[in-house]
């Protein structure tokens, strides 16, 4: 039987992945049945540069745009009081791996979205594992799946999570995206983009039922 289901690329720590969140659960709604897969695509995974004032006035003009466009909040606040942030979203797109391995039942655009409010609007740090446990823990609790905290640390620690988080990155770019977010339509061997970067629900949908007859 061939294969058919989206598959998202992007990464958490990225501004118009975040707004294109709404947009996607809108089109997951409309197709339920059409699976979704998700694939981390690490936008600045393994950065060591601390984010200095230039670096977040840059990020605050995306998130400008990105909010007019998507109505989505954004914690300003708590962004520019962050000193010392490492902007390494390798740690984030991890935990989104680990709930593959350890929740395969809960939704994972459900973990995506959470792990961006986190970041975005309630300002927390998702380069720190601790953020990423808490987060993914209270995920796991609300899907009825509950994991002791240690377990997902250990997880998020593992290399087995590193390695397939790194195979994440590697699928992205062997399909030449090296932008996020990008919405693909699989259809058997057939791979097509449906929304190269942030695109609304409803001409998404239309590109569905052209590609879908």
């Amino acid at each position: 039987m061939s294969t058919t289901q989206l598959i998202y690329v992007g990464d958490p720590m990225c501004s118009w992945c975040y707004g294109f969140g709404n947009e996607l659960s809108k089109v997951q709604a409309a197709l339920p049945d059409l699976p979704l897969r998700i694939v981390v695509g690490g936008v600045r995974a393994g950065s060591t540069e601390v984010l200095d004032d230039a670096g977040k006035r840059f990020r605050l003009a995306h998130w400008a745009r990105v909010e007019a466009l998507s109505g989505l909040p954004f914690n300003r606040e708590a962004f520019t009081a962050h000193q010392g942030l490492v902007y390494d979203t390798e740690p984030v797109c991890r935990a989104v791996v680990v709930a593959r391995l350890l929740a395969p039942e809960v939704s994972q655009l459900t973990v995506f979205r959470a792990l961006q409010t986190a970041f975005y609007a309630d300002g927390r740090d998702t380069t720190q594992v601790e953020v990423l446990v808490q987060v993914l823990a209270s995920v796991f609790s609300d899907a009825g799946k509950a994991l002791p905290p240690d377990t997902i640390a250990d997880c998020m620690r593992s290399q087995q999570a590193l390695t397939l988080t790194q195979q994440d990155f590697i699928q992205a770019r062997q399909w030449g995206i090296n932008s996020f977010p990008q919405l693909l339509l699989q259809q058997g061997d057939d791979l097509r983009s449906l929304a190269p970067g942030y695109t609304k629900a409803e001409d998404i949908l239309q590109a569905l039922r052209t590609e879908m007859v």
